[in-house]
């Protein structure tokens, strides 16, 4: 039997009628809610009456009336239980958004199951002995500044980024981060012709940039708008890099119109050809925007992402954001911090960076009798080259495996007519799915 003689819970004492009428009825609400389910030993009519401030006897009575109408009973020496005749609600069941999917191969996280446990353990502890008083106050809207520096070190040393911890801006996710710029940008803002829908529906309007295997042909930037989002180190989903004549036209671009560029470095730690592409913020600090995220290399729930600003956008962009920093936790940002400066945040990207490349090998063993495979120099998926977009994805569904359709990732004013088949081989059902997968590609093509 579970006693709440010394534990606390809520009851609304608002509402019609006396003090002891609505004593009774926020019981009642209680126990048929299931809030007091059926067993539950309520405090003695004494404590309750000291803890809400009332009178012991407009408890007693309360607790006299619902004993007569059966929701409570009372026993010598037993106290006042919650009666069991009273069955609770019955669970809410909510209907999955795909009962049929076993496997889900869909370009939306890495292997989460690898999260670095043991090691973000040890660094929250250091952090947390490390942390000054402040820490644990409102807290900085420009981000932890052991955390900026922290990441000033890495993305110079790892990701060719010119940056100082003032010009950095910790944010709560890339979305929080491109909303801020779309409030300060005028709109539309010129994006690659694949990408997130997400990502697009950020922005007010956006208008489509031609992508081919060199990247975005950014020799096309009209001269009539300022700002274009670019994922230079690894196109997404396509997945070639992009160009250094293209790097260089960006740049020349920003410069003339006196646009931005924003870089969008979601995955650009994960390269298996050569050393990873440097970023093209270091090309032009002040016209471009260097965006970054721990959602790939470590996991989405951590929230965290950063921007390394132009000097003009740094007091703009803080305007923007509240005093009280509400969604990134600080002991998070200490221990990203510590996580860095440890050594351990590269530990675990070369670790990845080989699981990954392994993962990558047995998916180009396994469909490339049936399909050719392109964007498999980087990150943690692949394009299949496929007429039979529609038939794979179809079939793969009803065998149990997810993926998503080439033409998904195509802005809406978008004229290219490609097709084929994306596929994440960084997700964890990607090991147990691949045969499954395989042999839908074996019926189809």
């Amino acid at each position: 039997m579970e006693s709440w003689a010394n534990l606390d819970f809520h009851l609304d004492l608002s509402g019609p009628g006396g003090l002891r009428q609505r004593l009774t009825a926020s019981l009642r609400e209680a126990v048929r809610s299931a809030r007091l389910p059926p067993g539950t030993r309520l405090p003695a009519s004494r404590s309750l009456a000291a803890d809400l401030g009332i009178a012991r006897n407009t408890v007693a009575e309360a607790y006299a009336e619902l004993v007569a109408e059966g929701w409570l009973t009372a026993r010598q020496g037993s106290g006042t239980v919650v009666a069991q005749r009273v069955a609770p609600p019955a669970p809410v069941r909510r209907r999955a958004v795909a009962d049929d999917v076993r496997f889900d191969l869909t370009v939306s996280t890495p292997d989460v199951t690898e999260f670095p446990r043991a090691e973000w353990i040890r660094s929250t502890r250091r952090a947390l002995m490390a942390a000054p008083a402040d820490a644990f106050g409102p807290g900085d809207p420009q981000g932890r500044v052991e955390l900026r520096t922290a990441l000033a070190e890495y993305l110079a040393r790892a990701r060719g980024v010119r940056a100082d911890p003032e010009r950095i801006v910790v944010c709560s996710g890339f979305g929080g981060g491109v909303q801020m710029f779309d409030r300060l940008l005028a709109p539309p803002v010129v994006v690659e012709e694949y990408g997130l829908g997400f990502h697009r529906s950020l922005w007010t309007s956006t208008v489509p940039l031609a992508v081919d295997d060199h990247g975005a042909n950014t020799e096309q930037l009209p001269d009539d708008l300022r700002a274009c989002v670019l994922t230079p180190a690894h196109q997404f989903p396509l997945g070639g890099p992009l160009h250094p004549r293209r790097r260089a036209s960006a740049v020349e671009w920003a410069r003339r119109v006196g646009g931005l560029v924003l870089e969008d470095d979601y995955d650009g730690e994960f390269r298996y050809d050569r050393q990873p592409v440097g970023a093209v913020q270091g090309l032009d600090p002040e016209h471009v925007v260097y965006l970054g995220t721990s959602s790939k290399a470590l996991s989405p729930a951590l929230r965290i992402a950063w921007m390394v600003l132009p000097d003009r956008f740094v007091d703009p962009v803080l305007a923007l954001k509240t005093g009280r920093e509400q969604h990134i936790s600080m002991l998070d940002q200490l221990t990203l911090a510590d996580f860095l400066e440890s050594g351990a945040y590269d530990s675990h990207v070369r670790r990845m960076r080989l699981k990954y490349q392994r993962r990558r090998d047995r998916l180009v063993e396994a469909v490339s009798p049936y399909v050719e495979i392109s964007g498999i120099a980087a990150g943690m998926h692949a394009v299949l080259d496929t007429p039979h977009e529609t038939a794979v994805v179809r079939k793969a569904r009803e065998r149990g495996v997810e993926v998503s359709p080439l033409s998904w990732f195509r802005h809406p004013l978008s004229t290219d007519d490609r097709t084929g088949v994306v596929v994440s081989f960084g997700a964890p059902a990607f090991p147990r799915a691949l045969d499954t997968f395989a042999s839908v590609l074996a019926a189809c093509c």
